[in-house]
């Protein structure tokens, strides 16, 4: 791609790009939220036309008016909202418009024959070409993506957060996937927000900010500090704001001996102007935990002050508030407005919110702070601002956060950060969950670790990964 330039309604989006990918090579696209990645991705799937520039593939110059002119290219996209049909099987999703004719009917032998193939030399056995799709998980739907892809004779796939729905232990599947397509010789475009995935995968890296190209550089060449400079212009060691420096004050919730299906034994105090870090593997119970402070899954025994929460409208009652680790699933309603979703529980509890709508997305920082703005136009990090404004609504004691910045880019981290260290400031309690361990440790005044739905040990601040790892793993 030479020279690539894009602009709508008059405002230039981006700003004469070169980008250039070599077969067998994965190449990630990272920059802030608006950096112009997604457009970048979109002319060369030909989503959108360029206004400027022009595209070679395999040297010869291409033009796409239409995403099928793309895949006839052999370019092929992964979205990270996926495109499949539930109610259909694996192989009528991979041949969806394209299934193989005989006789004047669909030749579904050869349709799942074809599919078998596919999945055969990916090496997925968990699931065949007849299943329905809405049976698969998570992972398994992305293979079926990429099988899709491939059916495509796709030389260049684009994956787009391709992790971001994906639970941790399905991220290891995915990267034996992308090193799979490297070694057939296919060029991998993969963007995402998550750093450390893109050192794991990647062997270029091109950086765009503000619509124009900073850099493309050997991943081998960098590290995270740099990289992060090079995205937004400051160091990562002013990610995390400095932690409390005063005693904490007194405790806002208390539990003992709390247990249900999935926890035993819990004992934990969170006190005012303390964040917690809530450490553990996946299937540890940590979600399961901060669904049981707020009673969308309660304790079924053990004592909780001020008092056991049964429901969700006894959380709120309580003066506890959840922040969800699925914002679109559980957080939002993404077809109305930023004011509606700001005032969803005050509303649903008939309760009197605190202040102006207004002033509380200002303090969230959310930008630009439309109150009239549907949900569903938001970026990632802006969707879990409002989320935050829902909940300053009602002025929470306690406030739980579950992967608060999953799927969010570097820059809007950092603001959700500084907030979450705010209103510990102000003298709330916060619980924070994060897979990401520079991000607990970072943000934590103090580390609980969970193992098998109980509390494996206590660390204090600036524990190290490696302290995290042994007590989260240990057998």
């Amino acid at each position: 791609m030479t020279g690539i330039g894009k602009s709508f309604l008059g405002v230039r989006v981006l700003k004469g790009i070169d980008l250039e990918v070599e077969a067998g090579e994965v190449h990630a696209i990272v920059g802030e939220n608006g950096a112009g990645k997604s457009t970048l991705m979109k002319i060369l799937t030909g989503v959108h036309s360029p206004d400027e520039g022009q595209i070679e593939i395999n040297g010869q110059e291409v033009s796409f008016g239409h995403p099928l002119a793309a895949q006839r290219a052999g370019v092929a996209i992964i979205y990270q909202e996926f495109t499949l049909l539930p109610e259909r099987t694996v192989a009528e999703n991979v041949f969806l418009g394209r299934e193989p004719v005989r006789r004047g009917l669909v030749d579904r032998a050869a349709m799942d024959e074809a599919t078998a193939e596919l999945l055969a030399s990916l090496g997925e056995e968990s699931f065949g070409p007849r299943d329905l799709v809405r049976r698969l998980s998570v992972a398994q739907q992305q293979v079926v993506e990429i099988v899709k892809a491939l059916s495509l004779d796709a030389r260049i796939v684009v994956m787009d957060e391709p992790t971001a729905a994906l639970a941790e232990h399905e991220v290891e599947l995915l990267y034996r996937l992308v090193r799979q397509l490297r070694q057939r010789g296919i060029a991998v475009l993969y963007i995402s927000h998550r750093l450390r995935e893109i050192f794991e995968l990647a062997d270029q890296i091109t950086v765009l900010k503000d619509g124009a190209k900073v850099t493309t550089v050997a991943a081998a060449w960098l590290n995270t500090n740099r990289l992060v400079e090079l995205m937004v212009g400051r160091e990562l060691g002013d990610y995390y704001p400095p932690r409390a420096t005063a005693a904490p004050g007194p405790v806002l919730l208390s539990v003992r001996g709390g247990g249900n299906a999935r926890l035993d034994g819990i004992d934990l105090d969170l006190r005012a102007g303390e964040i917690v870090g809530l450490a553990g593997l996946q299937g540890s119970g940590r979600t399961e935990l901060v669904k049981a402070l707020f009673g969308a899954e309660p304790f079924t025994r053990g004592e909780m002050e001020p008092r056991r929460t049964r429901s969700v409208r006894d959380g709120i009652a309580a003066g506890i508030g959840l922040v969800t680790e699925d914002r679109k699933a559980e957080g939002l309603a993404l077809h109305q407005s930023v004011k509606d979703n700001a005032l969803l529980v005050a509303r649903t509890t008939r309760g009197r919110y605190k202040g102006a709508v207004l002033d509380l997305l200002t303090r969230v920082r959310l930008a630009p702070p439309d109150p009239g703005k549907e949900v569903r136009y938001l970026s990632g990090g802006n969707q879990q601002k409002v989320v935050l404004a829902k909940w300053l609504t009602v002025a929470p004691k306690v406030l739980l956060f579950d992967e608060p910045t999953r799927g969010v880019d570097v820059g809007a981290k950092a603001a959700i950060h500084e907030l979450v260290r705010e209103l510990a400031e102000d003298g709330m309690a916060v619980l924070l969950i994060s897979s990401e361990l520079p991000e607990l440790i970072g943000m934590s005044d103090r580390i609980v670790v969970l193992r098998e739905g109980r509390i494996a040990g206590h660390l204090p601040a600036g524990s190290s990964e490696t302290a995290v790892m042994q007590l989260a793993a240990a057998s």
